[in-house]
């Protein structure tokens, strides 16, 4: 049974209003329910500006997007937005409130915790997320203070909270250390396993990162897609080594997926 259509676009473009530069130049994605894909590419790419398309932040300047159903520019992006998940580490959360504080503010879609939202189900809600999320230790521990692993587990906890259907994570292993990336890693491949209509987004500039459960990735160079579809077929050392400009060596082990530069 084919799954439903989460992501649909269709020669989407967005160029800037005042200079006119082409940032996306006819991007067409296809993305179903439970599937979880990458988006990669150099800086400058695209990635950033065709998450914010996903998640209804921007309209395109032509073609046609339709998120969840909706298409954008016919639906009210609020009620919308209420139904994705966004992650980022440049998040504006509250540093000196606590974990679980942080995971309501979620519910209610607000900076600060607007306390009289938060009836006894949102709160069990949010432990439960934080569990999920190995994040129960430090629960009560105020934001500010957790590792930066710990913060984007919190953050993914926090994202989780309105029960989205499409997950965007916006390179949400910035800056972590191995052992904190690799706690996320797993955290999102258990999400995948026990989410199965759950469809996550992630953009990322490595493919160590990109957990085992990835099902599809796309390439993006100048705006233009190089490459998109089951990530076996476009994580190739030539696929990517067209998307970065430079030679580039691809090898998987146990699921997990290596770049190398290709020189020698």
């Amino acid at each position: 049974m084919e799954r439903s259509v989460v992501v649909e676009l269709d020669d989407v473009s967005v160029r800037r209003y005042v200079t006119g530069q082409v940032i996306l130049d006819r991007v067409g994605l296809r993305i179903g329910a439970g599937e979880h894909w990458a988006l990669l590419g150099a800086n400058g790419a695209g990635k950033t500006s065709l998450l914010r398309v996903v998640g209804a932040v921007t309209h395109p300047t032509s073609g046609t997007a339709r998120i969840l159903g909706h298409r954008l520019g016919r639906v009210d992006v609020r009620e919308l937005r209420a139904r994705l998940g966004h992650v980022s580490s440049s998040q504006r959360v509250p540093q000196d409130q606590t974990a679980t504080t942080v995971v309501l503010t979620g519910a209610s879609g607000t900076v600060q915790p607007l306390w009289r939202a938060y009836d006894d189900a949102v709160r069990e809600r949010a432990r439960a997320l934080l569990a999920e999320l190995d994040c129960k230790d430090f629960a009560d521990r105020p934001f500010g203070v957790c590792s930066g692993g710990q913060r984007a587990r919190v953050l993914v906890a926090r994202a989780l909270m309105p029960d989205p259907s499409l997950l965007l994570l916006d390179e949400p292993f910035n800056a972590l250390d191995l052992p904190s990336r690799e706690d996320l890693v797993d955290a999102l491949a258990r999400l995948a396993t026990t989410r199965p209509d759950l469809t996550t987004v992630t953009v990322t500039h490595h493919l160590e990162e990109l957990p085992p459960t990835t099902s599809h990735a796309l390439l993006l160079r100048e705006g233009r897609v190089l490459a998109s579809g089951p990530v076996g077929d476009v994580l190739t050392g030539e696929a990517l080594s067209a998307c970065f400009g430079r030679p580039v060596e691809v090898t998987r082990q146990h699921g997990r997926w290596y770049a190398r530069s290709g020189r020698p």
